[in-house]
């Protein structure tokens, strides 16, 4: 039982109180007691807290002057609304590359093969090593991975880096085989396995949404011919097939992002959005979930991206705006809008964010 101001309360009703907590005010508490102190080292709690964080879906994005050379990022959620977002505690100049599960994948600017992860909410960072490969070869076009995912199970307590893409040795045009390097965070080493590929087709976005799910992460192929999925258990690559519909049908916009655990694409033309969830995984059985009219936001649609979902909203930038769509009342609703120019659309920095007590040490 637990005593304030005379009133009882049984201590499971306290934990379910404290697992709603934002994680800021669940670390101020620990300042309460003794054993309050000690419930965000305890597994029990840190499976109960993130069993309920991974249901609220937020968005962070990088807002950018119109000089490009300052630039600060923002967390929009449907609940707690729009917040400052900081990264200042890697005392490091970053960008986002990949986040899963309330953590986040960075690399630095000014340093080439550095990369972090790091969990904002807790402010716990971590300084990946560098791989023995990597100054051996060169990925293609530009130096860097083509392919950056981050894995967090949040159930086994790990994660998985992986920096993927064509390469080539020094001075050599490439030679069609395809790298990826994965780390591992029980082990702290990197490993890697070179693997034939037909040549892939990535957009911005294609390389940004990345999903994990089913211990795999997926990334979807800019031709829409299907899904590219990276199993982490064998170090295996795999094709998911999209939907008929989606496959064969011309002149539509297709996004790859999740929904409550299960991979889903979002599928946009003049008028309409379409939300797909694969029902079956195994045997690669699509469903429509949602059918949305875009007529309230007509003037929108040619520059607007889904970013992130749950059954109950939809989050979605523009060049400028983040738009919330709650899927029950169907009302759009604007909650972040960028002043002024920008250099960037507010689109190219955008990813699905999670607060949740995950580790990342």
């Amino acid at each position: 039982m637990d005593n304030r101001n005379g009133v009882f309360f049984p201590d499971e009703v306290v934990l379910q109180i404290l697992v709603r907590l934002p994680v800021k005010s669940l670390f101020r508490f620990k300042s309460v007691c003794k054993h309050w102190h000690r419930l965000s080292s305890e597994k029990y709690f840190t499976r109960l807290y993130n069993g309920v964080s991974v249901k609220e879906q937020m968005l962070v994005a990088e807002v950018s002057d119109s000089s490009g050379t300052k630039s600060s990022l923002i967390c929009v959620g449907n609940l707690r609304g729009v917040s400052e977002f900081s990264l200042d505690f890697l005392r490091d100049r970053v960008r986002v590359r990949a986040s899963c599960n309330g953590l986040l994948c960075c690399s630095s600017i000014p340093e080439k093969d550095v990369y972090y992860v790091c969990n904002p909410s807790t402010r716990e960072v971590r300084l990946l090593p560098k791989s023995r490969e990597r100054p051996v070869t060169r990925f293609y076009p530009d130096g860097e991975a083509t392919l950056v995912g981050l894995a967090c199970d949040l159930t086994r307590q790990k994660f998985n880096v992986v920096l993927a893409g064509y390469h080539r040795s020094f001075g050599q045009r490439p030679d069609g085989t395809f790298k990826c390097l994965v780390f591992d965070s029980e082990s702290n080493k990197w490993r890697k396995f070179v693997s034939l590929q037909d040549e892939c087709c990535f957009t911005h976005m294609n390389k940004n949404q990345v999903v994990f799910v089913n211990g795999m992460l997926h990334w979807l192929m800019g031709s829409l011919c299907y899904i590219l999925a990276l199993d982490l258990e064998h170090d295996a690559w795999r094709k998911v097939l999209l939907p008929d519909e989606i496959r064969c049908g011309d002149g539509n916009r297709v996004y790859l992002l999740e929904s409550d655990g299960c991979l889903s694409v979002i599928q946009i033309s003049d008028g309409w959005m379409m939300i797909w969830k694969m029902q079956d995984y195994e045997n690669g059985i699509w469903v429509v979930i949602d059918r949305i009219s875009l007529r309230c936001i007509k003037g929108l649609v040619p520059g607007i991206f889904p970013i992130c979902q749950t059954g109950e909203y939809l989050f979605l930038a523009t060049h400028k705006q983040v738009l919330l769509y709650q899927r029950r009342s169907k009302l759009w609703k604007e909650m972040f809008s960028v002043k002024g120019s920008s250099s960037l659309p507010l689109w190219f920095s955008a990813y699905a964010f999670r607060s949740t007590i995950a580790s990342c040490n």
